[in-house]
Parts: structure tokens; sequence; C-alpha cells
């Protein structure tokens, strides 16, 4: 059984059903531990040894949050600038997540389809996590595809919780699995 690290960043979690669904149905799974960086470091005063145990004792990390101005929220993106150390994440002596698996799980008030060469966002959701993806490249990690629940500004409750037991789902088979079959960007 995989242990799995759910790092969450929303800094209005208090507003978000869709969130509040997501992390609802998967903090009391065994071998999941949900992060809330927010409730953590509220004044943004990363632990980064801390943060760096977290990871080292995972096998999957998952990087949760809303999708702000086509990124993550400013936390995230500072955990991520201050954890993935040079050194210990990448670059001489940076082995410490070599091969892990790791993913971004978040949600969208707009819908899939404005995510497209076609749509008003002009670009996939792929090209927008591509900073993500890099990271993980330059980590040596494995990068899952994405989860998203997408328009949530127009989503039902009854929509958002069967999003939310499919990432439950996810989340148990990414644990529970033998081998993680899922595609995946590997360094060559």
């Amino acid at each position: 059984m995989r242990k799995i690290l759910v790092l969450f960043a929303h800094p209005k979690f208090e507003h978000s059903d869709a969130n509040q669904a997501l992390v609802d149905s998967v903090k009391d799974l065994e071998n999941v531990q949900v992060r809330d960086l927010y409730e953590l470091y509220p004044d943004f005063n990363i632990n980064v040894q801390a943060e760096q145990e977290a990871l080292f004792e995972h096998e999957v990390i998952i990087w949760q949050h809303p999708f702000y101005w086509y990124s993550c929220p400013p936390l995230l993106k500072q955990w991520i600038d201050l954890v993935l150390e040079h050194g210990w994440a990448y670059g001489t002596g940076g082995i410490f997540l070599k091969n892990k698996y790791i993913f971004n799980a978040f949600t969208s008030g707009g819908s899939k389809e404005i995510y497209s060469s076609l749509g008003r966002n002009r670009y996939t959701i792929e090209e927008y996590l591509r900073p993500f993806e890099q990271t993980a490249y330059l980590c040596n990690m494995r990068y899952l595809p994405p989860f998203h629940l997408a328009g949530t500004h127009r989503s039902t409750e009854s929509e958002i919780l069967q999003r939310a037991d499919e990432y439950r789902e996810l989340i148990l088979s990414l644990r529970d699995s033998a081998e993680i079959s899922l595609p995946y960007i590997q360094r060559t």
C-alpha cells in the first residue's frame, strides 16, 4: 500500500464547496495525509525541513488547488520555490524525490471546453500545467495526468459529489494497485 500526500492549497477554502468535497472524500483514508498549507502556514513562513520530511515519507504527491489565474495559489508556488531545493530535489545530490509520482488535482470555475485552442482561454489545461510537469521532470519524478473538476461555478451538488467519488477512487487505485499504469512523463 502506497503512502499518498495531498498538498492542499486554497486561500478561501471556506468558500469552496468543490474543494471541500474533494478533501472530504480522501481525508480519512488510510495512508493518505492531507496537508492544508494555508492552515499550516497562514503567514507563508514554510517549514522547509518538515515539508521535505513529509515528501520523503510518501510515494505519491498531489498538488491540490483551485486554478488561480492559470496556475496555483501563491502559497503553493512559494512552497514549490522553497521546498524543492537544489541539492535535495534536483541537481547534484538531488535524489530524494526520484521516481515518486506527482500530479495536480484542481478545480476551475470554467468548463473544460473553454480550455482549448478554440475556447476563450486559448490553451489546453495540459499547456497551462507545463510548469508543474517540468518541475516534476527536473526533480526526476513521474508526472501523472491531472485530475480536473471543471465548471464549478455551474456544477450541481450532485455533480461535485460524483467527481469527489471519482477522485477518491483514483486515490484508492494509486494507493492500492501493485503498479501504476497511468501514462506519465518519464525522464530519459
